[in-house]
């Protein structure tokens, strides 16, 4: 036997195996995940990351601030308690869409309204990255199976040129003949309120034989969240008020001579952030609390 011979041989026995085991467990994408409805999150957390490769990974501590210490923000705090409680009394409640200026504490409502909730009912809080919403209808075929009820929460949404997923959220959030879980309620964030990118609607408008459709397009997704909530930039009082909130809740400069120099600094800081933000408030204040070599732990704030 030639050795080309042999080669084809091995060749073809490799290539046997490689069949019988597509055929016994089936090929999958980049971004797929076998699906078994055994996979469900555990009940030993009340927060978990999915990926498509991975899974649901339980989160044991949110990196979140309480809701009292959140300034400014009064009737978009309601409004989210309001929307949050009804679904999880199983009441009818609309996706929320929170839309707005950086570092404005869209996130960190999430975050706060979860755990303000769900210490009355049981609630669970799933984190998806933009870039595993391709793998929502697998992630709502696991938590269709389960009895309980979640938040699916994406930070940060928006879309980019050459970015054709926004089409399979629209359909998966609402339009689709399955839709949302019963169970299930989607929350994300973006500086956008529209989340599509303006380069990206008017690349689409020039091509498009309808320029008006693409338009029609672009707010359609938007719409698939019924409840729409703005965050805006904070004026210096409402800056203040958040200074003096984190100040308080760590016992930092408590004297007053102490806190007007620290009001000043803060002031100063966020001139030289060229803005004023609940996320600029709580980074002066790690910086304050560093200098005085003060450890800050959230879970107990």
């Amino acid at each position: 036997m030639s050795k080309t011979t042999k080669i084809f041989e091995r060749l073809a026995i490799a290539l046997e195996g490689i069949q019988k085991a597509i055929e016994k467990n089936g090929v999958r994408g980049e971004n797929e995940v076998t699906i078994n409805v055994n996979d469900s999150p555990s009940s030993d957390a009340d927060a978990f990351v999915w990926t498509p490769s991975m899974g649901f990974r339980p989160v044991k501590q949110i990196q979140r601030v309480p809701l009292r210490l959140l300034q400014g923000i009064s009737y978009q705090e309601e409004a989210l308690i309001t929307n949050t409680e009804h679904f999880a009394q199983g009441l009818a409640a609309n996706n929320a869409l929170l839309w707005g200026a950086r570092g404005t504490g869209k996130s960190s409502l999430v975050k706060a309204v979860h755990a303000d909730v769900s210490a009355r009912y049981p609630l669970i809080l799933v984190e998806v990255n933009r870039e595993d919403l391709s793998s929502l209808t697998q992630l709502h075929y696991v938590l269709r199976q389960d009895e309980r009820r979640f938040i699916v929460f994406c930070d940060d949404l928006a879309f980019e040129g050459g970015q054709s997923s926004y089409k399979s959220l629209k359909a998966t959030l609402e339009g689709g003949i399955e839709g949302c879980p019963p169970n299930v309620i989607f929350y994300a964030t973006s500086n956008r309120r529209h989340l599509l990118a303006r380069e990206m609607v008017e690349n689409e408008q020039s091509e498009a034989i309808n320029p008006a459709e693409v338009v029609e397009e672009k707010v359609s997704l938007s719409d698939r969240f019924g409840l729409w909530l703005g965050f805006h930039p904070v004026d210096q009082d409402t800056y203040l008020l958040m200074i003096k909130g984190y100040a308080d809740a760590l016992g930092l400069a408590m004297e007053n001579d102490a806190r007007s120099a620290l009001e000043k600094e803060s002031l100063a800081w966020s001139i030289t952030r060229g803005s004023r933000s609940g996320r600029v408030a709580w980074q002066f204040i790690i910086d304050a609390a560093s200098k005085a070599k003060m450890p800050i732990d959230l879970s107990k704030l």
